[in-house]
């Protein structure tokens, strides 16, 4: 069935709402806009469904929302669970609670018990709950950082952490025969709530996350004294302003300034472009609220607080200082290992989990500590979930902390996702520190380079949309796996990893040899002196990624060589 014919088959359909099919009914002249929104179904990925609302196959609305839902309910089915149990929660975005509801109706239609949130929440507290109430799966809707146009559905097995194989493989096989709304069971929501298939939570939850969260503070006595820390937040009209809030305030921080206008949670995101920490302009209103106030430290989580942005005050030249993830990273494995091992709570066999795209300082730390620094894992704090598990089962070594290089960490074992509230928690609790010997989270950053080096990061990305982008993406990366080179820029490469081939090669001979690597399309390339770049097809959009590194003998130096790094990669490209 080709585009055209899908789309008059929506307008056909008994089971298709008026409204939608308005909608549809509008673009009926638009040849490629119907291509484009019916020429493939929505993916559900091993992320689960993300993409761009609307009607259509290849859209996130009720319908797709719908099927994807019924695909996990014949997988809980077909595994046998019995009694089996969801939580679902759901964020800012606009039709966020709608997906939830109809999600919820659609498990509860196939027996599954549901506990949904009575209002929005944040990300790594529906990772908890699926742990806290021993659920079965857990459903997400949210699209995260992405901008307003999207929405997205995330799916978390029993351990709180976002499926991965064999699961993941299993339920998109599932998800991939509904191929039609006939088999798509829903019910009333009274007769559900009747049969105790749908139960409402919310403060129950939100006292024992917050609880969680209080036992990892390590030094109260130094937030005590450095209560008056001046704290800038924003939320970006999501979901942490009310969990950031409670946690700084029971902690006893007394100086934290709220961005009123993001304050305001709105599905348009009307003060920004897009809601992600990792973009400068998201942090505008929140550096223009510190100048006011003085803060020393701007905190900004993205719509469904999972993600952090951090700037922090330089006193000696009077400005602020963007952190990236891997900056307040590293400084966090930094103090949470020097406050544990200084205190005798540093448990035996520790272990920094995180993934090959982390700075090489957090390796640097890691020695210092006598840590395993376990790196090897692919990208997605899904993987980082895994390796948690694995030690479980196992005991081969101990949880520390978790983190990656996109603005997210997990600081304990409470939850299987990364978690914006408890990181900023840990965050203010290191500046307290600081503060009281004098030195801010910026100082601190200098300390470290000092140390271990000059370390410097970034992620570019190049976009490709529709199918015909999708295609050149896996052609890009195709060609260089095909065709690899022994320069890039002034950098002599030194090996090659491909993570797909699993193979590892040394330039300087031309021999390649297995290697334990996990399977994944990309290609990792160690250049010279420090420097490396990896790229990837996004996992969640339509871009190709490419990550990079470079060690230098300054900052200014570190600045110059990833731009002329940058510069190099992306020509290959191009």
């Amino acid at each position: 069935m080709d585009a055209k014919q899908r789309y008059e088959m929506w307008l056909g359909s008994d089971q298709v709402d008026d409204v939608t099919k308005q909608e549809l009914v509008n673009i009926k002249d638009n040849e490629a806009e119907i291509e484009d929104r019916f020429y493939t179904n929505l993916e559900f990925g091993t992320g689960g469904l993300r993409g761009v609302m609307g009607a259509g196959t290849n859209r996130m609305n009720i319908y797709t929302v719908r099927m994807a839902t019924q695909g996990i309910a014949n997988y809980l089915a077909k595994i046998g669970i019995s009694k089996p149990s969801a939580a679902i929660a759901f964020d800012n975005r606009n039709n966020a609670s709608l997906y939830a509801f109809e999600t919820a109706l659609c498990l509860c239609a196939n027996g599954v018990k549901v506990y949904l949130f009575d209002a929005l929440r944040p990300t790594p507290e529906l990772s908890f709950a699926v742990r806290h109430l021993h659920c079965n799966i857990g459903v997400n809707i949210t699209a995260s950082h992405n901008p307003k146009e999207y929405n997205g559905y995330k799916v978390y097995w029993d351990d709180g952490a976002q499926i991965v194989s064999p699961q993941d493989k299993e339920i998109i096989a599932e998800v991939n025969k509904i191929e039609d709304f006939s088999v798509v069971k829903t019910m009333d929501k009274g007769a559900a709530i009747d049969a105790g298939l749908l139960n409402v939570i919310g403060q129950e939850i939100d006292d024992a996350y917050i609880g969680e969260l209080h036992k990892l503070v390590m030094n109260p006595e130094e937030i005590q004294k450095a209560g008056d820390l001046k704290i800038v937040y924003s939320p970006l009209h999501g979901t942490g302003l009310k969990p950031v809030t409670r946690v700084l305030s029971e902690l006893g921080f007394k100086d934290v300034h709220v961005v009123e206008e993001q304050a305001v949670q709105d599905g348009n995101f009307p003060t920004v472009k897009s809601p992600n920490p990792e973009g400068a302009e998201a942090y505008a209103l929140s550096l223009e609220l510190a100048k006011k106030v003085g803060g020393e430290l701007i905190l900004v989580t993205d719509p469904d607080a999972d993600r952090l942005g951090m700037y922090g005050y330089d006193s000696k030249n009077n400005e602020y200082k963007e952190f990236t993830g891997n900056m307040f990273g590293a400084i966090l494995c930094d103090y949470v290992l020097m406050q544990r091992s200084q205190s005798g709570r540093l448990p035996e066999n520790p272990a920094i989990v995180t993934t090959v795209v982390i700075t090489n300082m957090v390796k640097e730390i890691c020695k210092k500590y006598d840590t395993f620094c376990d790196c090897n894992n692919l990208i997605g704090f899904k993987n980082i979930a895994s390796r948690m598990r694995a030690y479980e089962q196992t005991g081969e070594h101990n949880y520390v902390f978790g983190l990656e290089d996109t603005f997210g960490c997990l600081p304990g074992t409470y939850a299987r996702d990364k978690d914006s509230v408890g990181t900023l928690m840990l965050l203010c609790e290191a500046a307290a520190y600081y503060k009281n010997r004098g030195m801010t989270l910026w100082d601190r950053m200098v300390e470290l380079w000092q140390e271990y080096g000059y370390y410097k990061e970034k992620v570019q990305t190049m976009k490709f949309d529709g199918r015909e982008g999708a295609a050149k993406i896996q052609s890009m990366i195709q060609t260089l796996r095909d065709n690899p080179v022994q320069k890039v820029g002034t950098y002599s490469v030194e090996k090659i990893y491909d993570y797909k081939l699993g193979t590892e090669t040394d330039a300087a001979t031309g021999k390649s040899e297995a290697a334990e690597l996990p399977k994944s399309n990309m290609i990792y390339y160690q250049l010279a002196d420090g420097a490396w770049f990896l790229v990837r097809p996004s996992g969640t959009e339509p871009k190709i990624k490419f990550y990079l590194g470079v060690k230098g003998s300054s900052q200014e130096d570190a600045a110059e060589q990833l731009d002329e790094l940058a510069v190099n990669v992306k020509a290959m490209f191009s």
